[in-house]
């Protein structure tokens, strides 16, 4: 990698992998491991399991960078989405995950110091990820890259393989599932 203060591009450092620059992968590592948990764990919510897949990912792409093709158009980071989000899907469709919701409590809820709207609060979140995980697929998919990682929904599209106008359509029928199963579950609860 280069010394000086030029900050480079991911499709750069891709180049320098491809040539055997073990800096150039760590740069990416550190550049993308975050995120692409955050994307893997929305659509398959196991800790450990997410942190495999993207794990995998990386080394699968350290294997065979010139899996990577930037002659495509295609930029890096759409195509690590793409590859991450692709082995998540698998991976629900072979064992379908049990939610793993500990981060969202993130307090114990026997602290008598946390005030009550807290918990409600957190419990509204559950319910709201529990009613996410049971959308179909590619909505949960939509609503988690538009949504939880605030992609325009044109990069989302291309990590999707699919229009903007799908995109959009895709996010209308979630809210509409998500909105009829949350009162299904007020309707319920009263």
């Amino acid at each position: 990698m280069k010394t000086d203060h030029h900050v480079q591009t991911d499709e750069e450092l891709v180049l320098q992998v491809q040539s055997g620059s073990h800096d150039a992968f760590a740069e990416l590592v550190r550049r993308y491991t975050a995120y692409l948990y955050r994307v893997v764990w929305r659509t398959y919510p196991d800790k450990s399991e997410a942190e495999d897949i993207v794990q995998d990912v990386f080394l699968k792409f350290w294997d065979t960078p010139q899996k990577f093709d930037s002659e495509r158009g295609v930029r890096f980071k759409t195509w690590i989405s793409r590859v991450a989000v692709n082995r998540a899907i698998d991976a629900s469709r072979k064992k379908k995950p049990v939610p793993d919701y500990e981060y969202l409590l993130q307090q114990k809820l026997e602290d008598e110091d946390i005030p009550l709207h807290d918990l409600e609060r957190n419990v509204k979140k559950m319910e709201l990820e529990a009613a996410i995980q049971n959308l179909p697929e590619r909505q949960k998919l939509a609503l988690d890259l538009c949504f939880y990682e605030e992609m325009k929904h044109k990069e989302a599209a291309e990590i999707m393989d699919v229009s903007v106008k799908g995109v959009e359509a895709l996010l209308v029928r979630a809210k509409q599932t998500l909105r009829r199963i949350l009162g299904e579950r007020q309707e319920d609860a009263a």
